[in-house]
């Protein structure tokens, strides 16, 4: 007889058994990296956890000549390496590979979305789908605004049901770019049915955020310029730039990171409570922060942000080559791989309280973090020899690699004579709810099938994150500051360690 396994009390909860509409999905770039990475192990597990409603199908669109078996074998061998889950459960692969078919699509031929437009209608009839889709561009983002027109010409954005568009960052290279792919965009569909997905904000932890703030009395209260001395946010990664030695070329660490991921940690970090968890509340919060951040202007850029290109230099044990020396970059080259800056919020809550960003590749490890350090007691009480080895208090909200929140606290060393010492408080997703975080793309395209943008990028508050970067991205093309070099597997160069001195802080080594 099979003895069923007992539930774990501490999963309860935890599956999110939202079903959205049957719809069509429309994978562009279907064939791609990011497709077969995260997309396609991402849909798989939905429909393991019994998310994906009956009917529901994927069409990948892209300009490889393969037929609907190819491009179902490549999915399968791409949700077997890269599933979250293992092992790979044969009954629903089979089932959701069978959802699964394929069209070929020249971006630039419009005959070819007609055909698109041909399968999709064949699958609303045999699949009883009621006309909804929705069209992902997993494509490099020059071809936005290319496929969106193409989906007007070909009446792929009307008809009954919705439909709704999903873009990938960077959203736009500039202000004006981010404004015309905006224009294009809702030239084609509503505001509210274009999704522009940042995986950061599908991640538990980022999400976790607002629930720490806000759920837990005990801390909002101490949120604020009168008790936080200053914020530390870093997104670190160890890797270099791999295959993209094009792309970053013409991005750098400003665009690609600082831009969109670390003011998006900003934001969240320091908004106000929304009057409820919803898009418009959540993401109206947002932009008001981006709004009152003190924009860095002339001397300002200068004296408060760093940039920096690795050299060669060792890596966990291995040696790496520079930046300059990397596929498809300019030998050259002036592009940064590590910004750091000093951002001032000017409203009430975050008055005279620094935030400090950096980001950058070939880092010692990669890591995401949030330092909330706070202000040192205003009298010490137990002397200045008890008291040496205390460090300030300070809440530390891990991203990734290990899921988790520390707080950081003094206490009485267990010894004859009084002496404090600091000690870690920890957390972790992981050990406490014995089961893994869902992938952050998971989350996400759950809740573009069901209509919930709330952690998707808004078109202001794309614009407000471009009115920050722009100017520094100017000065730095002229060359101010100085680029800063720095080996790699070091943290940075020297000028972003004298970014914080400078104001009598150092960085915190994660």
């Amino acid at each position: 007889m099979k003895v069923e396994e007992a539930p774990n009390p501490l999963a309860e909860g935890l599956h999110d058994y939202r079903v959205a509409d049957t719809a069509v999905m429309v994978i562009f770039g279907a064939t791609g990296d990011l497709s077969g990475r995260k997309l396609l192990p991402a849909l798989y597990n939905l429909a393991k956890q019994r998310s994906l409603p009956a009917g529901f199908a994927v069409v990948g669109a892209a300009m490889s000549d393969v037929t609907d078996d190819a491009f179902r074998k490549l999915a399968s061998e791409k949700i077997h390496q890269f599933s979250r889950t293992k092992p790979i459960d044969d009954r629903v692969l089979e089932a959701f590979l069978s959802s699964l078919s394929y069209v070929k699509v020249d971006f630039s031929k419009l005959d070819d979305f007609r055909a698109l437009a041909q399968r999709l209608q064949e699958l609303d009839s045999s699949r009883h789908i009621p006309g909804n889709r929705i069209f992902y561009c997993a494509t490099p983002p020059p071809t936005y605004q290319t496929i969106a027109l193409q989906l007007q010409a070909a009446a792929l954005n009307t008809g009954g049901g919705f439909h709704r568009i999903v873009v990938e960052k960077p959203f736009g290279s500039d202000l004006n770019s981010a404004r015309e792919l905006t224009q294009t965009l809702q030239k084609v569909f509503p505001e509210n049915s274009v999704y522009r997905i940042d995986h950061y904000l599908g991640k538990e932890t980022v999400q976790n955020i607002l629930a720490f703030r806000f759920a837990n009395s005990i801390f909002e209260p101490v949120w604020n310029a009168n008790l936080i001395d200053s914020v530390q946010i870093t997104v670190a990664e160890e890797i270099g730039i791999e295959q993209r030695g094009a792309y970053y070329d013409q991005a750098g660490a400003l665009r690609d990171i600082v831009q969109n991921h670390a003011l998006q940690l900003v934001a969240l970090t320091a908004m106000e409570p929304p009057l409820a968890f919803d898009a418009t509340a959540v993401r109206d919060e947002k932009v008001k922060v981006l709004r009152a951040v003190r924009p860095l202007l002339g001397d300002d850029i200068a004296k408060s942000t760093v940039r920096g290109q690795y050299t060669k230099g060792w890596v966990l044990g291995e040696q790496v080559i520079g930046y300059c020396d990397e596929k498809n970059v300019a030998p050259d080259s002036q592009t940064e791989t590590f910004a750091a800056l000093r951002l001032s919020i000017d409203n009430w809550r975050w008055a005279g309280v620094p935030f400090y960003v950096r980001a950058g590749k070939r880092l010692p490890k990669s890591v995401t973090e949030i330092r909330v350090q706070f202000k040192r007691p205003p009298h010490l009480t137990f002397g200045r020899e008890a008291m040496q080895e205390v460090d300030p208090n300070a809440i530390t909200l891990r991203i990734q690699p290990e899921e988790g929140i520390s707080l950081k606290f003094g206490a009485k060393v267990p010894s004859a004579g009084l002496r404090i010492r600091s000690v870690n408080m920890d957390f972790q997703y992981l050990t406490s709810f014995l089961v893994e975080a869902p992938e952050a793309y998971e989350r996400l395209l759950l809740d573009c099938m069901i209509g919930d943008p709330t952690l998707f990028t808004r078109a202001d508050e794309v614009e407000a994150a471009w009115h920050l970067i722009d100017p520094i991205e100017e000065s730095w093309r002229n060359g101010v500051p100085p680029l800063g070099m720095y080996p790699g597997g070091a943290w940075g160069p020297e000028a972003a360690t004298m970014l914080l001195q400078a104001d009598g802080r150092e960085w915190h080594r994660p």
